[in-house]
């Protein structure tokens, strides 16, 4: 029987063999971490849920060409939904079956109206207060705006942030530098709030 603790590579590696079981797993461990980055930069709830099942779909076909590095897959990952975010607007309806499939995707149906209302709520809070943080990276280009959302919302290393955009780790660190000025500036703060508060997904999580 398969353990929980086998490692991304180790997973990915079933995964490359056809084994949909592993990739459940890897879905299990890193769902939540690449729900949180695309809502972080959509500031929607359902476009976030999409973008996630349009993440790891492409994450099932192109299983052929990831070697985990550091023996995670959740820099690629998040590499994967910065791209599909770019592209939201072009993606097809196709994944929409997919989308019905994925773990968490179903609407959850509460006993009680009431707790249908309070986790409506809880997204639209989500959803204001990530907006809220997106206000104050308007004035920022489309790469500073990417290592912010990705080490100052999200909490991302500067190393994994690189592979994910597919830059150097120098050069994330330079953008994040004139992205740190410039809010100052714009601001008085160098940073958009602090690491991007899990909390705001626990509706989802339940």
């Amino acid at each position: 029987m398969r353990l929980m603790g086998e490692t991304d590579e180790e997973l990915w590696r079933e995964c490359i063999k056809g084994d949909a079981d592993a990739f459940g797993m890897l879905f299990d461990r890193h769902a939540d971490a690449v729900f949180r980055y695309c809502l972080s930069r959509c500031g929607s709830w359902h476009d976030a849920e999409e973008l996630v099942s349009i993440t790891f779909l492409e994450a099932w076909r192109q299983r052929n060409r990831l070697r985990p590095q550091r023996d995670t897959v959740l820099p690629w990952l998040l590499g994967v939904a910065t791209n599909a975010n770019r592209n939201q607007a072009r993606a097809s309806r196709r994944y929409a079956d997919f989308v019905a499939r994925l773990p968490h995707s179903d609407p959850r149906h509460g006993d009680h109206e009431a707790d249908h209302a309070e986790s409506v709520a809880s997204r639209l809070d989500a959803e204001r207060a990530v907006r809220e943080l997106l206000d104050t990276t308007a004035g920022l280009n489309d790469g500073e705006r990417d290592v912010v959302i990705l080490c100052l919302m999200n909490g991302i290393g500067q190393d994994e942030a690189a592979k994910a955009l597919g830059v150097r780790t120098g050069t994330v660190k330079s953008r994040l530098h004139r992205a740190r000025a410039k809010l100052a500036k714009m601001t008085g703060h160098p940073e958009p709030g602090e690491q991007f508060d899990t909390t705001i997904v626990e509706a989802r999580l339940s």
